[in-house]
């Protein structure tokens, strides 16, 4: 199921086991959180967690061993493992008992990664209830930024939730720190300004290339140089800026080279479906001749910095001047 439907699938009780996977680590935290909320009392005596990567063949009798014990003073017990990819053969041998008849007084909670499962799957084994925390779509994020500002009693337009998605990249963890900053910021009954969110909210090095390639789009290359001098007030030098802008026209590159879904490219690109939607429409803006003549731009002078040839700080002076101007990687040196 997917994480929005969790909430409410646990009142008609928990499953014996839970299986949540994907990269979102804010809905796992959020949701062991409820699961503790709703069913556990004396945590102390009745709440146990593992480390996967330590149960290793008869180590994970420890595990089971955990799950049949009965809980005390609580409706249920809870047992965390972290990271559980056992081997057809470990399931074999010691999981399989378990997950076909487990504990009803036990709820076992699995938390892995995002990714292809290692060894024996075990979203296919009985009685595993997938909760899927795979990024968020834009609607729903939105939605929970739009729902936490109304129940703090902060009121907060749809530009400003979109700024907040849009600034952190639409990572729910970071969405749910930055929310919290700007409800503390306004206070009970107040309000949030798209001017609030820009003084308040962090925007990830990322999104200030972003913010750099979107000025260069647009022509605009005093709102270029303005991020751009921000990065360099911050702590960034030249060469890491030339790194940021070659990886990310890197990006755009590829993007439109594949030439396949978001869905498809997010899957060969390693990225989140949401960075790559917003990355195709800074690629499609700048154009295909225009982005590939970028990174091979950038690229270039990279590789001159390494060789010597450019100290960064010409060497990002020539890469604007030939992102705004035109030219070749040639007019560098």
């Amino acid at each position: 199921m997917k994480f929005v439907m969790f909430k409410d699938s646990l009142k008609e009780g928990a499953a014996p086991i839970y299986l949540f996977d994907g990269e979102e680590e804010y809905f796992k935290q959020r949701g062991e959180e409820m699961l503790c909320e709703a069913f556990l009392r004396e945590p102390s005596l009745n709440y146990t967690a593992f480390d996967g990567d330590a149960l290793k063949g008869a180590q994970l009798t420890s595990l089971i061993a955990a799950a049949q014990s009965f809980p005390f003073l609580s409706e249920k017990r809870i047992v965390k493992v972290t990271g559980l990819y056992p081997t057809e053969r470990e399931y074999e041998t010691y999981l399989k008992a378990y997950f076909e008849a487990p504990s009803e007084t036990t709820v076992l909670l699995i938390v892995n990664g995002a990714g292809k499962a290692k060894g024996f799957d075990l979203k296919k084994a009985p009685n595993v209830t997938r909760v899927d925390c795979s990024r968020a779509d834009e609607e729903t994020v939105l939605r929970w930024i739009y729902t936490r500002m109304r129940r703090a009693g902060v009121a907060c337009d749809t530009e400003c939730c979109e700024r907040v998605m849009r600034y952190c990249l639409g990572s729910m963890s970071r969405i749910a720190a930055e929310t919290e900053k700007l409800l503390a910021y306004s206070g009970e009954g107040g309000s949030v300004t798209a001017a609030d969110v820009d003084a308040i909210v962090y925007r990830d090095t990322e999104y200030k290339i972003y913010e750099m390639t979107d000025a260069l789009g647009r022509g605009n290359h005093a709102a270029y140089l303005s991020v751009m001098n921000e990065l360099l007030g911050k702590g960034m030098d030249e060469a890491g800026v030339l790194n940021a802008l070659c990886n990310y026209f890197r990006t755009l590159y590829e993007i439109l080279a594949l030439g396949k879904s978001d869905a498809e490219t997010a899957k060969a690109l390693g990225m989140k479906e949401y960075a790559v939607k917003m990355s195709r429409r800074q690629a499609r803006m700048l154009g295909a001749a225009r982005t590939g003549q970028a990174y091979f731009s950038v690229y270039g002078a990279v590789s001159a910095v390494k060789s010597g040839r450019l100290t960064p700080q010409g060497a990002l002076a020539a890469v604007n001047a030939r992102l705004f101007f035109g030219g070749t990687e040639n007019n560098a040196g």
